[in-house]
């Protein structure tokens, strides 16, 4: 079996974890080796990091400085639990990836998409996912919802970055539809789970 890395990606309550749980059991029930990370985390560095950045009475950052915040948790990770799992065969699920930072500080808070890519570039090596799923629902509708894990300081930002957040996901998706699935966050979450644990499984089959 091909190692494979399947980033999943969203907006603030998109149902993105409640998909990767569901994508967890699929996978369990499958017998295929997986490791799960998530970002901001993943390491013991990447954690203490994760409780900086989401605090919420951190206080105002500047997008540039949040952005770098963020590529040293990931560089972390990548070098610490992404590419050894990779080495060994293993799927990889991450929970966020650089897309995040290209639609959160980058769409949301105005940061350079190069200045971006040229930081992360740098931190993962060039590694991209070979697929990812896009959980898309439009900010109004999600801001409805329970919280997933209570607020945080990026939840808590107004509708506008949220909107500019989900705009530039779908650019971004538009961009690389071949690496991308755009998945209906609306639908029912044992609808949205078949179609993810089948795109999931084409990937790692290869299609």
């Amino acid at each position: 079996m091909p190692a494979r890395l399947i980033s999943l990606e969203g907006g603030e309550r998109s149902g993105k974890s409640t998909q990767l749980a569901l994508l967890s059991a699929h996978l369990q029930g499958r017998g295929v080796p997986f490791v799960l990370t998530r970002e901001p985390g993943g390491t013991p560095f990447g954690e203490r990091l994760r409780e900086v950045l989401l605090a919420p009475d951190l206080g105002p950052v500047t997008p540039f400085a949040e952005m770098v915040a963020f590529a040293a948790s990931r560089a972390e990770v990548v070098a610490r639990v992404i590419r050894p799992a990779l080495d060994r065969g293993d799927i990889v699920i991450a929970d966020r990836y650089v897309d995040s930072s290209r639609a959160y500080q980058g769409f949301g808070l105005g940061v350079p998409l190069a200045d971006i890519d040229l930081v992360n570039s740098a931190a993962t090596g060039g590694l991209l996912p070979d697929l990812t799923l896009l959980f898309d629902v439009d900010p109004a509708v999600a801001a409805g919802r329970a919280p997933e894990r209570g607020n945080d300081r990026i939840e808590a930002r107004d509708g506008g970055f949220h909107a500019r957040v989900r705009a530039g996901y779908l650019e971004l998706a538009a961009r690389e539809p071949a690496r991308y699935r755009v998945l209906d966050g609306r639908r029912p979450a044992q609808e949205l789970a078949a179609d993810v644990a089948s795109a999931v499984d084409a990937c790692i089959a290869g299609r």
